[in-house]
């Protein structure tokens, strides 16, 4: 058994291939961005077209996107939030993080927040946003390295726990 690459823990059989292949529907949108990631994974470049939103499939540069998915070595799918996309809906936001490796073998988060609309019954990708992103913010001043040690032992910061 060889387990779905968009980290379901189910079969790939079972899981994203037949709705690759076209064999069953994506019911809910988070379906679809499983599949399309697992589409990726394996290079079935004409599922991400076809489940492309039909109003912006002009926009995919076919070439380029079928060179990121072969010169990548596909890492994992994390869904951090889902809004909408139900079976009984239209649309969809969902925020996604998919890790990868590209062809120098440096790692990757690829982050963004998918729309999806479903159109004449079948869901599609549509467009992708830029999810909102929180900044760290420190509330204590920072540790300088000439200043005391915040554990306690007397010493420099630096040459105490900066040094571990």
């Amino acid at each position: 058994m060889l387990e779905c690459p968009c980290g379901s823990g189910t079969a790939l059989e079972q899981c994203c291939q037949p709705i690759i292949n076209g064999e069953r529907k994506a019911d809910t949108a988070e379906a679809l961005i499983r599949a399309r990631y697992t589409a990726h994974t394996t290079g079935s470049m004409d599922f991400i077209l076809a489940t492309h939103h039909p109003s912006t499939r002009a926009d995919i540069d076919e070439t380029a996107t079928a060179r990121w998915a072969s010169e990548s070595q596909w890492l994992g799918l994390e869904i951090l939030d889902i809004d909408g996309g139900q079976a009984d809906d239209t649309s969809a936001r969902i925020e996604f993080m998919a890790r990868y490796r590209d062809s120098a073998r440096r790692r990757h988060n690829h982050h963004e927040r998918g729309v999806f609309e479903k159109y004449h019954g079948h869901w599609y990708f549509r467009d992708a946003e830029v999810p909102d992103v929180n900044q760290f913010r420190r509330d204590a001043p920072k540790q300088g390295r000439n200043d005391p040690c915040a554990c306690g032992s007397g010493r420099k910061y630096k040459k105490c726990c900066a040094a571990a």
